[in-house]
């Protein structure tokens, strides 16, 4: 097994934790971190898939940093979310449908 596989198969397997994590947790903050552990997962796909002949590519390494910015982005909107929910409820958990 090659190193880019390793990273490949570690990363499907954070991805999976991270959208079980979105999918089951009802409280926010974990399903921040959860959410940021799925896109840890496919920065680490991308990454590992990335290399030839154990010579990285540039392109996909360079849209692995970019995910990082866009991330670290979204999670500060995410967190600045949260705390107005708590804020304006006293709760960290999305309220319920009313369907």
């Amino acid at each position: 097994m090659s190193s880019g596989l390793l990273f490949a198969c570690v990363g499907a397997i954070l991805f999976s934790m991270g959208v079980a994590g979105v999918i089951l947790i009802g409280h926010l903050l974990r399903r921040v971190l959860a959410f940021n552990l799925m896109g840890s997962g496919a920065f680490l796909i991308l990454v590992g898939l990335a290399q030839r002949n154990d010579v990285p590519d540039p392109v996909p390494q360079a849209m692995v940093l970019t995910g990082i910015v866009v991330a670290v982005a979204a999670t500060a909107l995410a967190l600045a979310l949260a705390r107005r929910l708590h804020a304006l409820t006293g709760k960290l958990e999305l309220p319920a449908d009313e369907a």
